[in-house]
């Protein structure tokens, strides 16, 4: 057997929709002898990949999920058998998306990697709230970061204030109280905030609102899993130019007006 023969590809498959996926992402997928699935990946991109063998390696935070020791062990099986083997994740591999682990297992492996790039959902949200993430008026950059660190904590959240910049918060929504209290002690009660939910999807929801009532706001309107939280004087940009509502909405305005 021939460990070299085979290879992977660390595929982003955005945050959804599958017009969002690039075009060398499809060309991967068309060449794919193995795909393995992302929970948080559109299930419907398996039919770029007809011919492959598909196998679903779930993750996805506070619920059952696939173990990342054994998503490496099938990427280095199935390339050792000199196959192409595509590991989808959604949005962004490389923003927290475990990229890193699996790159090094398979460099310890001397197994070839391809990494195809892919919208992140931050900027899906960003996108569906009708905003810049950063703004020469606002801010001068945006801070992507996790709202739990790998010992379950948090991350030092008045140094985060402290850059000015607007956070984009993934994983946050089982410590959105939490975190927004802690951001209070740095940052005005009236700093825009926003909750994008299921980003870039056809389901896709938006809430805009102010950070202290950023936690009550969400629960009130149901919010949940996935979602990425945005804060900072950039968010308010979308209330000012009237742009939020749920896609729902906008797509029964669009179909009324075409009417």
């Amino acid at each position: 057997m021939n460990t070299n023969s085979g290879k992977v590809t660390l595929l982003s498959a955005g945050p959804g929709e599958l017009d969002l996926l690039t075009l060398r992402a499809a060309k991967a997928l068309a060449a794919a002898d193995v795909v393995l699935l992302d929970d948080l990946a559109n299930p419907e991109i398996v039919t770029l990949a007809p011919q492959a063998r598909v196998i679903r390696v779930g993750k996805r935070g506070g619920c059952r999920s696939t173990p990342q020791a054994f998503i490496e062990r099938l990427m280095r099986r199935y390339a050792q058998k000199g196959l192409h083997v595509v590991r989808v994740k959604g949005g962004e591999a490389l923003l927290f998306g475990r990229a890193g682990e699996e790159l090094a297992t398979l460099r310890d492996a001397c197994i070839p990697v391809e990494i195809v790039n892919g919208i992140s959902s931050g900027f899906a949200a960003a996108a569906g709230l009708g905003i810049s993430l950063t703004h020469r008026r606002h801010c001068h950059g945006v801070t992507f970061v996790t709202a739990h660190t790998e010992d379950h904590g948090e991350p030092d959240w008045a140094a985060l204030a402290a850059t000015r910049t607007t956070l984009a918060i993934y994983m946050g929504m089982r410590r959105i109280g939490s975190l927004a209290s802690a951001l209070l002690a740095s940052l005005p009660a009236d700093t825009p905030a926003a909750v994008v939910q299921w980003a870039g999807s056809v389901n896709e929801r938006r809430l805009v609102t102010r950070l202290d009532r950023l936690a009550a706001d969400a629960a009130d309107a149901g919010f949940g899993s996935p979602a990425v939280i945005l804060i900072g004087n950039a968010i308010g940009e979308s209330m000012q130019t009237g742009w939020v509502q749920d896609a729902a909405s906008r797509d029964d305005a669009a179909h009324a007006r075409a009417a």
